[in-house]
């Protein structure tokens, strides 16, 4: 009676316009945005202007490939996001490679990763050894999978109320650096003598950088992942990634503006020429003193706070996903009859991230796949060309702009972006293609036993 009662029950829409953006920006927006413009500066050789133009081509990536995205969550509304989409329009072992990186490596590593983050930044307050920190950053991740093991409603309240919470204190630093701030920045993008290399360089120099942009936008794709629990989604998911994505892309833009407006050119250069590379803290304590330390600190604890309960929610939906389409452990398809959440895909991953926290620490865990990322990306980009040819008769309640120029720059800009890291990182490249490549063999043994089991029946 129970299993049947499993079947019949399905996940339940009970999430908004505003939950969904909470949910996506709530990871998005995490305490990168207090260092991340410090690597971009210095991937733009200090360039102020440069930089401030590679956060807005990160966004414009991220917006292109967010029409790509909203179209096939419009049109194909089923939790799993990514991991449907590579299934439907490639092949299930495509959708489960992408779902299998993010269970072993980037999905349970990033979860980690915030857990033990948000631990050390309080070490300063409270001294700790490394293992009480690990053990605390466990706590936080039991306890936010248990709040969430009680329905997507309450989480996604919770991922509101912290993106508010976060959002208050950045706020206030922007304001108070930008009335507060009397340097006058350069930001012209050309430098005095050009650019080495010339026009191939300063395409080089921007994409590189762009990349580093890119981190900080990280995780806009998972509001696909619950889209079988958004209210209307048709209409619902476009304008989630769209005035998510582009309200950040202000955000980021603004906020490293306002860094400029406050700090002279010569001490941003020495600061990160030093590894001082929190400019975010250097400003808030400079605008406000004491006070904009806490204020720093206080926006960073719940920006991570937001971002790991926001995945935990996201990331438990792939399993799901590919637990249903077959080619995983089924007791991670399982639906609670009450609360209606896949619990078990939840604890499991609660199990792997607390053996993540014992076995790494923070520099491997934050160690994520991006070039992968970009690869499944351009897929999922390209997918909806295929989705418009294998199913034209799906109903498309919203269709990505633009199409197919759209879906066209989308794939370059990711395509060079893969091809600059390839040649400036390729360990991260290589790192993030073995790790899929070993998700494509562990489906072929799930296919082999589903195979096997079928022949004996």
């Amino acid at each position: 009676m129970e299993n049947k009662n499993e079947q019949q029950v399905g996940l339940k829409r009970e999430m908004g316009l505003f939950g969904g953006v909470g949910i996506m920006a709530g990871i998005v927006i995490g305490s990168g945005i207090f260092y991340l413009g410090s690597y971009v500066l210095q991937r733009t050789n200090m360039n102020l202007g440069m930089a401030l133009i590679c956060w807005i081509v990160g966004g414009l990536v991220s917006i292109l490939g967010g029409l790509c995205f909203a179209e096939l969550g419009a049109c194909d509304p089923v939790a799993g996001g990514m991991v449907v989409y590579l299934d439907k329009a490639y092949h299930p072992v495509v959708g489960y490679m992408y779902g299998f990186t993010s269970w072993l490596l980037s999905g349970a590593g990033s979860i980690s990763a915030g857990a033990i983050a948000l631990v050390t930044t309080l070490r300063t307050y409270f001294p700790m050894s490394d293992m009480t920190v690990k053990i605390v950053a466990i706590v936080i991740i039991i306890a936010l999978t248990a709040f969430n093991c009680l329905g997507i409603k309450l989480g996604s309240i919770l991922s509101n109320v912290s993106l508010v919470a976060k959002l208050i204190p950045i706020v206030i630093i922007i304001a108070g650096a930008l009335v507060m701030g009397r340097q006058s920045p350069n930001l012209n993008p050309v430098p005095a003598g050009g650019f080495e290399g010339g026009i191939g360089g300063a395409l080089s120099m921007i994409a590189f950088a762009t990349v580093a942009t890119l981190w900080a936008y990280e995780g806009w794709t998972n509001a696909n992942n619950v889209a079988e629990e958004i209210k209307d989604p048709g209409k619902n998911l476009p304008r989630i990634l769209i005035f998510g994505i582009g309200g950040i892309t202000i955000l980021y833009t603004v906020f490293n503006f306002a860094l400029y407006k406050v700090l002279p050119y010569e001490e941003i250069v020495s600061r990160i020429n030093g590894d001082d590379l929190y400019l975010g803290t250097v400003v808030a304590e400079r605008v406000f003193g004491g006070f904009g330390g806490a204020l720093v600190l206080a926006a960073m604890l719940v920006a991570m706070f937001g971002s790991i309960n926001g995945m935990i929610i996201a990331f438990a939906r792939n399993y799901y996903a590919m637990a249903v389409e077959g080619h995983f452990f089924q007791s991670y398809k399982k639906i609670h009859p009450k609360y209606q959440v896949p619990t078990h895909s939840l604890i499991w991953q609660a199990i792997i991230c607390s053996i993540l926290v014992l076995l790494r620490n923070l520099d491997q865990l934050t160690n994520l796949v991006v070039f992968s990322g970009m690869v499944f990306n351009t897929l999922v980009v390209l997918a909806v060309i295929i989705y418009r040819k294998k199913y034209p008769d799906l109903e498309r309640p919203y269709k990505a702009w633009g199409y197919p120029v759209t879906i066209i720059i989308s794939v370059v800009l990711f395509g060079a972006l893969m091809i600059n890291t390839l040649v400036e990182d390729p360990v991260t490249s290589i790192i993030g293609l073995v790790v899929p490549a070993i998700g494509a063999v562990t489906y072929f043994i799930f296919d082999a036993k589903i195979k096997k089991e079928k022949a004996q029946q």
